[in-house]
């Protein structure tokens, strides 16, 4: 019910549609990063950011799955993922750099984030896929997988 110019007075393609609310995801986290003390370890505060930006309501759920699946397949869409999983990314490794004292091109906060990106979209697509818990559940294990150095041994808690 709106018209091509309409619509594209707000987002510059379709594309924008989907990546709307991850850009404000990103700036969420960035903020949740800045409300946790330095007294908590870095992969807890990391663990306990990225979760508590991705709670979302249960009327949202089916919305998001359809974004992230559609993310996921169309190949336009995976190709417009590169600059806002970059957003992502960059935003956990300038904290992991805060946090460790060294500039965001060091070789532990790179290390960091991208492992941390792989391990959350590891998490979105399972969730995607499965439908069978809340988003949540997965990135909390996938977190504490890379944590734990994926030991096993670790690993005590249920799997989805």
């Amino acid at each position: 019910g709106v018209s091509r110019r309409t619509f594209f007075r707000y987002f510059e393609s379709k594309a924008d549609v989907l990546w709307h609310a991850f850009d404000g995801e990103v700036r969420a986290l960035s903020a949740a990063f800045a409300a946790i003390g330095d007294e908590v370890p870095l992969m807890t505060a990391i663990r306990q950011a990225v979760v508590g930006v991705n709670r979302y309501r249960a009327a949202d759920v089916p919305e998001l799955r359809t974004r992230m699946t559609l993310i996921g397949t169309i190949p336009a869409l995976q190709a417009s993922a590169a600059q806002h999983y970059d957003a992502w990314e960059r935003t956990v490794i300038e904290f992991a750099a805060r946090r460790l004292g060294q500039p965001a091109d060091a070789l532990y906060p790179l290390a960091i984030g991208r492992a941390t990106l792989a391990v959350c979209r590891s998490a979105y697509e399972r969730w995607a896929q499965r439908a069978d818990a809340d988003l949540t559940t997965y990135l909390d294990q996938a977190l504490r997988a890379l944590a734990a150095g994926f030991d096993p041994a670790a690993l005590t808690e249920a799997r989805p």
